[in-house]
């Protein structure tokens, strides 16, 4: 019965709000800031949010300390937290006190194999909106960006990567490159740090990243040849190029052909679709199946069968195999 109630308000409140930021709608979503249920307070907080109501920050800021003060009873999993603090960085919220005290909640809650830190989206949400407050320093900002990169929530050092590129500048581009020498257990915070890397500094991170194609850690290379054609950037592509020239290892091989197709790039595509017209099939499976990437694509799926067509039977015969 309680279920089906918090159900009517959530879809009360989604019927207000299909009118628009009218004042029913306001005074709705700000009355159902104050409910004792965090999943109403949560579609409160992301209707404020898409209808950008900036009056209910007050509100939303209220709720976030109301559901921080008793978080276990009042907002479990965190889903109301959660979405007022993505409410708060999509309004435009550039105050820090309600990131900073985000940013350091945990929240262990009971689950079927052994207690869960149900916070560490939260904690990855306010590091993102603690990058664009402008009520502190920026060499505090980066403290307490630093002590994210590190935390044990593999969520939460993703966030950090992301919020140190949002910083800007020579200090975040050391950062970065810190984070990418002292290494991670999870390859894909390594894979975040070249993404956001290439970001800030350009061409200039493209022989930092690409060094790490050389890397003996398992996955590295993958994911810096994924974060170098991601970037679009045209020395990261000469650079997976260069690597595919320089190496016979199958698996590196197959990371450099999916960074170059994660690339889009005409040039990318054009040395691509070469392999299956003149690379035999040891170099034709894999770069097909670095193309299978945008299979969804009818475009693309009809310039790579008529490349595997001009390639031979055989390289035809793959074609039909892998984009079936």
């Amino acid at each position: 019965m309680a279920h089906r109630r918090v159900e009517e308000q959530i879809e009360a409140l989604q019927q207000l709000a299909d009118a628009g930021p009218v004042p029913a709608a306001v005074t709705a979503l700000r009355k159902a800031l104050g409910d004792r249920v965090g999943l109403v307070v949560a579609k409160a907080a992301k209707l404020a949010a898409e209808l950008q109501i900036r009056a209910l920050v007050p509100d939303l800021l209220q709720a976030f300390d109301r559901l921080l003060d008793k978080p276990f009873e009042r907002d479990p999993q965190c889903w109301g937290k959660n979405a007022i603090a993505k409410a708060l960085i999509d309004l435009d919220h550039r105050e820090s006190a309600a990131f900073l005290r985000g940013s350091r909640h945990v929240q262990i809650e009971p689950s079927y194999l052994r207690p869960e830190d149900t916070a560490s989206t939260l904690r990855g949400i306010c590091v993102l909106g603690l990058a664009s407050c402008t009520d502190m320093r920026r060499e505090e900002i980066l403290r307490c960006l630093v002590d994210r990169l590190t935390e044990s929530a593999c969520t939460v050092r993703v966030e950090a990567a992301r919020a140190v590129a949002q910083m800007e500048g020579d200090e975040a581009a050391l950062l970065l490159r810190l984070k990418a020498r002292a290494g991670d257990q999870e390859p894909r915070v390594i894979g975040q740090v070249f993404d956001c890397l290439l970001q800030v500094e350009g061409e200039r991170a493209v022989e930092f990243v690409a060094g790490f194609m050389e890397s003996g850690a398992e996955d590295i290379p993958a994911e810096a040849a994924l974060a170098l054609g991601s970037s679009r950037l045209a020395g990261a592509l000469m650079a997976l190029e260069n690597a595919w020239a320089a190496t016979h290892d199958p698996d590196l091989r197959l990371a450099l052909l999916r960074g170059l197709s994660a690339s889009r790039q005409e040039k990318a595509f054009t040395f691509l679709f070469d392999l299956l017209k003149k690379g035999g099939a040891r170099d034709a499976a894999p770069a097909l199946e670095a193309l299978a990437l945008h299979r969804d694509s009818e475009e693309i799926r009809r310039q790579v069968e008529a490349a595997a067509n001009e390639g031979g039977p055989e390289i035809a015969e793959l074609y039909r195999k892998t984009f079936r």
